[in-house]
């Protein structure tokens, strides 16, 4: 089957998970400066999830453009990944609402390492589905990013726990990583 259902219907969890962040924003209690730097860590959990949600979005896409059908196993995989995007918006209302407490902190990282994890799951299960020889298996190589990614996610959940700022600072540093353009699945589709 192709690729356009799935994609479209990524698409529309996505930009639902996006929506939800934003209506979770509230006002500032009172209009002067104090009220409203006492709402900037929802602010910055808030930027920072919008970041992770564009990241995933953007190599979703990506990742897409470079296969030609899906299967079962995708459809599957696909789901995985959307569930822990899906939770993004509450893990992130938590951590901005209890600016610098462990548990919500590693909470929001074991949301984060099992969506990088079900990332990594979707591409190995569209490299079955085309092959190990396929422009896309090419493209994704050994995924060295990939793999960071989650081990950055799992050093920082015990962090948390001792120094909830470490771990931010680690979520914060693999967004960073992901801002900087994956160009492998661009060049693949070009060739």
């Amino acid at each position: 089957m192709g690729t356009g259902r799935l994609t479209g219907f990524s698409d529309g969890v996505i930009a639902i998970a996006i929506t939800v962040m934003v209506l979770e924003l509230r006002l500032p209690a009172g209009s002067d400066s104090t009220s409203l730097l006492a709402r900037l860590p929802v602010f910055f959990s808030y930027v920072l999830s919008f970041i992770y949600l564009g990241i995933y979005w953007s190599n979703h896409h990506n990742l897409f453009q470079a296969v030609e059908r899906v299967n079962g196993a995708v459809l599957w995989a696909n789901l995985h990944l959307l569930f822990w995007l899906t939770l993004v918006p509450f893990t992130t209302a938590w951590v901005g609402e209890n600016h610098l407490a462990a548990w919500p902190t590693a909470v929001y990282g074991i949301v984060l390492l099992l969506a990088g994890v079900a990332y990594y799951i979707l591409a190995r299960a569209l490299v079955a589905l085309h092959g190990r020889t396929s422009g896309l298996a090419r493209a994704l190589g050994h995924q060295s990013k990939d793999k960071l990614s989650v081990l950055l996610y799992a050093v920082a959940i015990p962090l948390a726990f001792a120094y909830p700022w470490a771990a931010d600072a680690l979520y914060v540093a693999v967004a960073v990583m992901w801002l900087i353009p994956d160009r492998r699945i661009e060049k693949t589709i070009v060739q």
